[in-house]
């Protein structure tokens, strides 16, 4: 009886632990990649506004992973040069630049507060629960993608080249976003699609 109840327990354990292991192969497959139509989606805003990514259709749409409690992020915020790259670069009326929290337990309230107090004008849309992130395999915030005008993912990454938390380094970064922005609307391919991403882990 000893011997089949620990044969027993071995087999729940092992199927504890089989469980436990992350689908990353359905993941893999399933997340936005350069060169793709970027997955589509719908989340509320600050203000209730469901936003549809189809919405923007036949413009520059930027995603900007946002966790207001990341240091990385407040490296951005607390000196206004997020808010300044994104004025610059809507100054251009065909680029919408959306910014998507993650973080657990963000409401659209919490999100309205958050604007307010970092003079955010633009959406920033709860996905609490982790599924845009999911589909687009969000990993920091910030993380930054750029969705050209066909629907095309045409850069996904860091911000810059700076991973650190330090302010002094943000007027010698180069930023990927702007030069993504500036080369899509001059009609030439993103030269640098692609780039590690920095800053504080997305959780889903």
């Amino acid at each position: 009886m000893k011997k089949v109840a620990s044969l027993s327990l071995l087999a729940v354990g092992l199927l504890a632990a089989i469980c436990a292991v992350p689908s990353v192969g359905a993941d893999k497959s399933d997340k936005a990649k350069i060169g793709q139509p970027a997955p589509q989606f719908s989340l509320p805003d600050q203000n209730g506004k469901t936003i549809n990514l189809s919405d923007y259709s036949g413009k520059t749409v930027v995603l900007e992973w946002f966790n207001p409690g990341c240091p990385y992020v407040q490296k951005f915020y607390n000196t206004g040069k997020m808010n300044e790259i994104a004025k610059q670069a809507t100054t251009d009326k065909d680029v919408v630049w959306l910014l998507i929290n993650t973080t657990r337990g963000n409401t659209p309230d919490s999100n309205k507060e958050t604007a307010a107090k970092l003079q955010i004008d633009r959406p920033i849309l709860s996905d609490d629960g982790g599924k845009v992130a999911k589909m687009y395999g969000a990993k920091t915030t910030p993380g930054m993608f750029v969705i050209d005008k066909t629907g095309t993912l045409a850069y996904a990454g860091a911000i810059d080249d700076k991973a650190d938390t330090d302010p002094k380094t943000l007027d010698t970064a180069k930023n990927y976003v702007t030069t993504a922005l500036s080369e899509l609307a001059a009609g030439k391919a993103v030269s640098t699609p692609e780039t590690k991403s920095y800053g504080c882990g997305v959780k889903y």
